[in-house]
């Protein structure tokens, strides 16, 4: 839920940042680029925080190889793709590269739903996270269609 959260109160407050004249965040798209950039600040740390580390690694679908690199190489991927929604050049481009990461990354959660006992942190039930995961894809969409 910290991702959604981290989304929804980052784009609020570019938006309102928009609102008083900053033009950097003068539009919808602008703003929610902000957010997502923040989410994915979020979501790519937690890739290399120990206790969250440990059950990203763990929700891994096993016939993937490697699952700490792979958590490694996403996390890292989610850092740099929030970077680039934060420059308007890159900002399109960016949104279609974490939307089809996000795609990429989807079947670990719903391996993470069926195991019959997930970490923790994974609790959140397979209908709520795919609601989740659509509002990401929608907001990535949103960026990459709204321009610079």
């Amino acid at each position: 839920m910290a991702p959604l959260i981290a989304l929804v109160v980052a784009t609020l407050a570019a938006r309102s940042i928009g609102w008083i004249g900053v033009v950097y965040v003068n539009s919808w798209p602008a703003a929610l680029a902000v957010g997502l950039a923040a989410m994915f600040v979020l979501t790519g740390f937690s890739h290399f925080a120990p206790p969250l580390r440990r059950d990203l690694i763990a929700i891994v679908p096993p016939r993937l190889p490697a699952p700490g690199v792979l958590v490694s190489v996403t996390g890292l991927l989610e850092l740099l793709g929030a970077a680039g929604l934060l420059v308007p050049t890159t900002r399109a481009a960016a949104a279609i590269c974490l939307g089809v990461l996000m795609v990429a990354m989807f079947p670990a959660n719903v391996y993470a739903a069926r195991m019959p006992d997930p970490p923790k942190s994974m609790t959140t039930r397979l209908p709520l996270r795919t609601a989740i995961q659509i509002v990401f894809l929608a907001a990535a969409v949103a960026v990459a269609v709204g321009g610079s």
